[in-house]
């Protein structure tokens, strides 16, 4: 698909089909709870004649595009490959009618020529090597992130695009690329789940390798106890719900939002052995932020993970 035809995929058919609906519908536009948060006002704002959206609450908006990056925690390239992989039926029916532009509200820099695939280059892993630059252990501190524990699951990752270099943390999956972060960058060399299994009978399973270096710091542990599923992307959940009937226990870290809560729903729905563990950060958007926030550096030798829940 071009990129000018997945940015006409309604936005009002698209959550329809999530089981998201407008709390207040009108003519031209629609008011709904936004997913991203509690929002008991209803206000998020589709406009259907523009296709375009925004969350007053928070004051972000843009395309379906941003909008699938937003729910999904992923990408531009990423959130483009899942509309094309959904969309590539070429379904008129959740298309808008007119093939005018949507306009210019998207805050990101896309060509319009309807040939280009994909606005994003591709990235060239330069070299690998055991973080030690400055800005990145300055990043981690910064997510309250044990340098030595960050040291073991992860690495000092430097890269090109347009052949411009960078460097960022980065985490291995079980592709072999690489999720990479860094105070000004999120992204990817290539999309998968992260499974770490010395096979053990409980599982523990988190959204994002932030989440999971933050539960070994306030574990104060190397490694964890019990196999590890990272997702690195709510996309991946389909990968992941046929290994699960395997454990007797799965202990959930996702994110305190509405696609956090949906995920567990669906993964509930599959497995009967799951366990939410989002109550013992209620309050904080994720694990991470609990950490930043609620533990403070000086209490952290007194706090521990108390099996299968967070000390309190």
């Amino acid at each position: 698909m071009a990129l000018y035809e997945i940015k006409q995929i309604s936005i009002r058919e698209y959550l329809a089909g999530l089981g998201i609906y407008p709390a207040k519908d009108h003519s031209h536009y629609g008011m709904y709870h936004s997913p991203f948060r509690e929002d008991l006002d209803a206000s998020m704002k589709v406009d259907y004649s523009k296709n375009l959206w925004i969350d007053y609450g928070t004051s972000e908006g843009g395309t379906l595009i941003d909008l699938v990056m937003k729910m999904d925690h992923c990408s531009l390239h990423e959130a483009i490959a899942m509309l094309e992989r959904k969309y590539n039926n070429g379904d008129a029916s959740t298309y808008q009618r007119n093939n005018a532009p949507s306009g210019n509200f998207s805050f990101h820099r896309e060509k319009t020529d309807s040939t280009v695939k994909s606005p994003e280059p591709s990235i060239t892993i330069l070299k690998v090597q055991t973080i030690s630059n400055p800005a990145l252990i300055e990043y981690l501190n910064e997510r309250q992130i044990n340098l030595s524990i960050a040291r073991i699951h992860c690495c000092e990752v430097h890269y090109s695009v347009n052949d411009k270099a960078y460097y960022a943390v980065g985490f291995q999956n079980d592709k072999g690329g690489y999720e990479l972060r860094s105070k000004y960058f999120k992204g990817c060399t290539s999309k998968d789940i992260t499974s770490i299994k010395p096979n053990k009978n409980h599982c523990l399973f988190f959204e994002g390798f932030m989440d999971y270096l933050s539960f070994l710091t306030i574990q104060k542990q190397q490694n964890a106890p019990i196999d590890v599923i990272v997702l690195n992307s709510l996309s991946n959940l389909g990968k992941v719900k046929s290994t699960l009937a395997a454990y007797k226990g799965i202990f959930t870290f996702f994110d305190n939002d509405q696609t956090g809560k949906r995920a567990i729903q669906e993964l509930q729905s599959a497995c009967n052995t799951i366990n939410d563990l989002s109550y013992c950060y209620s309050g904080y958007k994720d694990l991470n932020e609990y950490l930043c926030r609620k533990l403070k550096p000086q209490m952290r030798q007194t706090q521990k993970l108390k099996r299968p829940g967070l000390k309190r």
